[in-house]
């Protein structure tokens, strides 16, 4: 349903201010990420975020569609992604045991070696941009409020990937 003009409730001049800064925040910390682990490590922020994934992981091995509900991105972007790093031999892809349709994304142990290089410099991007330009009450707030963004999407759509 389209929503009409009469029915919006538009933004205040100060709800206007706080939403162009979360969006060229967003923007800006994607864009200054993405080009120090590329820069550093010839990984983009989404490689980074695939091995990261699957480091953490039990066995370094995620099942394709939890890899994707963990990104909160779309599974076909995983795979895309999945197979420039397999090309790359950092990930490979293992067949499912209980199901013949399914596979898991492994981190293989240069996946392993790459990600334990790029996580210290992937820290020192993350208190560059961010933790250095904020108080500990401003860094709870922020993080309670994206917590709150992330949950009310996860309970819209459960099950969205």
């Amino acid at each position: 349903m389209q929503a009409t003009e009469k029915d919006v409730t538009w933004l205040s001049e100060e709800e206007q201010r706080h939403w162009r800064a979360l969006v060229t925040a967003i923007t800006l910390l994607n864009r200054r990420l993405n080009a120090d682990m590329l820069a550093a490590h010839d990984l983009s922020v989404d490689d980074y975020a695939i091995l990261a994934m699957l480091s953490e992981a039990p066995d370094d091995r995620l099942r394709f569609g939890e890899l994707a509900g963990v990104l909160r991105v779309p599974k076909a972007h995983v795979t895309y992604r999945f197979r420039r790093l397999e090309s790359r031999g950092l990930v490979q892809r293992e067949a499912c045991e209980t199901d013949a349709r399914g596979a898991y994304a492994v981190l293989t142990p240069e996946g392993r070696r790459r990600i334990e290089e790029a996580a210290p410099s992937h820290v020192e991007s993350v208190r560059a941009l961010v933790l250095d330009h904020l108080t500990p009450e401003q860094l709870r707030c922020v993080g309670e409020a994206m917590r709150a963004i992330v949950d009310a999407d996860c309970a819209e759509t459960p099950d969205r990937y």
